[in-house]
C-alpha cells in the first residue's frame, strides 16, 4: 500500500495577540524527504503539533492521507514522530522508555531492542535517560518514532546535538526512508543541515509560506553569478551597469550577479572589452533561503480570537514545545 501523503490546508494558529501560523498550505509526498524550513520562531513546531493533533488549529486542517491524524484507528502505527529530545522521564532507561510505548502501538519487547540497535543505542539500553547526552536523546527520539515501523516519519530538528558522524548517519537514514517509499517530513532552521538529504523544500517565516518546490527548482531560482577579471575594471563596471547587472568587487575583479559567463562574454565581445577571466560561481542556495525568510514583519491582526483548547489526543510518539 502506498504510504499516505501529508496535507496542510489553510492552517492558522492564534495564541492571544500572536499569530504563530498564518493560512499555511502545503503537501508532503510519499517517497521523498521534504525539508520543512524556517528560522527559529517561524511556526514549524506549532505546525507539526497541529499535524499530530497535539494542538488544535484556530482555522484550517491537516490530513494524514484522507483523514486527520487523530481519526486513524492507531495513529502511532501510521506516523512516527519525534518533536522534542528532552521530553523523556529521566529515571527510565532507554529500553524502559520504549517499553512504555510498545503496547500502545502493538509491538513486542524484541522490537524495542531492535530499534535501539538500529539507532546505535543498544549499548545504553539499560542506562537511565537522565544520563544521556543530547545526541543520545535525539537517537532515542528517533527510536520511538520508528517503533511501529510507520509509513510516515516526522522529525523536528533531528540533527540538534549530533556530532558530524551522527549528522551523516541521520542523512543516510532519511535517504533510506525515502528509498523505501515512506513519507518523510523533517524540520530545520538551517538549510545547510538538510540540503544533502532532502528532495523537496517548504520554507516558512512568521507563520507564512514563503516557498514550496523541489530542491532543484529552488536552486534554479537563485540568480547566476560570475567572477570576471578585465584590465579595464571601470569599463567592466560600466558594461555591467548598462545591462542592469549588480557588481561586487572581489580580489582583482568583480562578481557580477544576474548574468552567466556566456552572457557576459558576449556583451564584452560586442563592446570590444578585453576579459582575462570568466568563472561561474556556484549558486548560493543558503543566501536565497535567507532572502526568502527575511520578509517584512507581518503586523498582528486587529482582532485576535482566544486560543483554542488543545484536544486530548491518543498516544503520540513524543511531545514538543510550541515555537
Amino acid at each position: 500500500m502506498t504510504p499516505p501523503s501529508l496535507v496542510v490546508d489553510g492552517l492558522t494558529k492564534q495564541f492571544g495577540p500572536l499569530r504563530a501560523v498564518d493560512d499555511l498550505s502545503f503537501q508532503v509526498r510519499p517517497g521523498a524527504v521534504t525539508g520543512f524550513l524556517g528560522p527559529n520562531g517561524a511556526g514549524k513546531t506549532t505546525t507539526l503539533r497541529m499535524l499530530l493533533g497535539l494542538t488544535r488549529p484556530t482555522a484550517g486542517r491537516t490530513l494524514v492521507g484522507d483523514r486527520p491524524y487523530v481519526d486513524h484507528p492507531s495513529p502511532g502505527r501510521v506516523v512516527g514522530a519525534a518533536l522534542e529530545a528532552s521530553s523523556f522521564h529521566p529515571g527510565r532507561t532507554g529500553l524502559g522508555h520504549l517499553e512504555v510505548f510498545a503496547p500502545q502501538v502493538g509491538v513486542s519487547r524484541a522490537r524495542c531492542r531492535a530499534v535501539l540497535e538500529a539507532v546505535g543505542l543498544d549499548h545504553a539500553a539499560r542506562q537511565r535517560v537522565g544520563g544521556y547526552s543530547m545526541g543520545m536523546r535525539q537517537r532515542l527520539g528517533l527510536a520511538t518514532a520508528l517503533l511501529a515501523d510507520p509509513p510516515v516519519i516526522v522529525l523536528d530538528e533531528p540533527t540538534n546535538g549530533l556530532d558530524p558522524e551522527g549528522i551523516k548517519w541521520i542523512r543516510g537514514l532519511l535517504r533510506q526512508f525515502a528509498a523505501e517509499g515512506r513519507t518523510v517530513l523533517v524540520s530545520s532552521h538551517l538549510l545547510r543541515e538538510v540540503e544533502a538529504s532532502v528532495d523537496d523544500v517548504v520554507i516558512i517565516a512568521q507563520g507564512r509560506l514563503r516557498h514550496a518546490s523541489s530542491l532543484t527548482a529552488l536552486r534554479e531560482q537563485a540568480s547566476p553569478a560570475t567572477y570576471v577579471v578585465a584590465p579595464d575594471a571601470a569599463a567592466l563596471a560600466d558594461l555591467a551597469r548598462s545591462h542592469g547587472w549588480r557588481t561586487v568587487p572581489e580580489r582583482d575583479g568583480l562578481v557580477v550577479d544576474g548574468a552567466t559567463a556566456p552572457e557576459i562574454g558576449a556583451a564584452a565581445y560586442r563592446s570590444g572589452l578585453e576579459l582575462h577571466e570568466l568563472t561561474r560561481r556556484d549558486v548560493d542556495i543558503e543566501e536565497l533561503f535567507f532572502r526568502l525568510t527575511r520578509a517584512t514583519p507581518v503586523p498582528p491582526p486587529a482582532a485576535s480570537p482566544p486560543p483554542a483548547t488543545p484536544p486530548s489526543p491518543g498516544p503520540a510518539p513524543l511531545k514538543g514545545d510550541d515555537r
